[in-house]
């Protein structure tokens, strides 16, 4: 069992984020669960890399004097799982918003979703999605957004080594076809998998968002070796 010591000389945690919560509130559920378990008045703890509320996976937590390795680990790549739908876009680029357009998906085979994966594999320019945290003139881009407020994002060069579609799903459900497509992808420090859904989408003469989306790797650490806030909550010391 860790001690108090070992968390303020520093600690890494891997966090497996649910659905819903920001990765703010987790380190702040951490932060608190630690304070209380130990009796510390002040304990550094942040993460490396924020996901998205409608995302899950992994979350790299540090504490104490191990926050300074938070840049570091930024940095490293990441690996995601996931789903795109392809036939109906949205403002946000995944399920925050609704769909508000949809696009034909009769023209599109197998064939030419395996094959323009290609175009994204290498460095790139992407738009992040105007729904993001991004700061400009002292604002969030999603603040712009959520006003009605149209505003110029710039481009950004990422790299994409590995991107893969491992399975494909076409549903007539709806009153307009759809297509799901779970993926695998490999990527660079500041890629939105948002934005590539929606340009893969643009790419099939189409149009896409991200419907789920799972954080598995950064850099060497993998989901599959972290737990839950509640798991990692129960481990540390209790006050009785």
């Amino acid at each position: 069992m860790r001690t108090e010591e070992d968390f303020k000389s520093g600690q890494v945690l891997l966090i497996d984020k649910p659905l819903t919560w920001t990765s703010f509130q987790v380190v702040n559920k951490l932060r608190w669960a630690i304070r209380q378990a130990y009796g510390i008045k002040k304990i550094k703890v942040g993460h490396a890399g924020t996901l998205d509320p409608l995302a899950t996976g992994l979350l790299v937590i540090c504490t104490g004097k191990m926050t300074k390795q938070i840049n570091t680990f930024q940095g490293q790549e990441k690996e995601y799982t996931g789903t795109f739908v392809i036939g109906g876009t949205t403002p946000s680029f995944d399920l925050e918003t609704e769909v508000d357009q949809s696009f034909p998906t009769e023209h599109i085979t197998d064939e030419l979703i395996h094959k323009t994966t290609e175009q994204f594999i290498g460095k790139i320019e992407q738009f992040p999605p105007v729904f993001s945290a991004i700061k400009k003139d002292g604002k969030r881009l999603y603040e712009f957004a959520r006003a009605g407020e149209d505003v110029e994002i710039k481009s950004r060069q990422v790299e994409i080594t590995e991107f893969e579609i491992t399975k494909i799903n076409s549903s007539t459900e709806s009153s307009s076809a759809h297509i799901e497509l779970e993926f695998r992808v490999v990527c660079s420090k500041g890629t939105y998998i948002r934005s590539l859904a929606h340009d893969f989408g643009k790419a099939l003469n189409s149009g896409a968002h991200l419907s789920v989306l799972r954080r598995t790797r950064i850099g060497d650490f993998k989901v599959e070796d972290a737990l839950t806030p509640e798991v990692f909550i129960e481990s540390l010391p209790s006050k009785d």
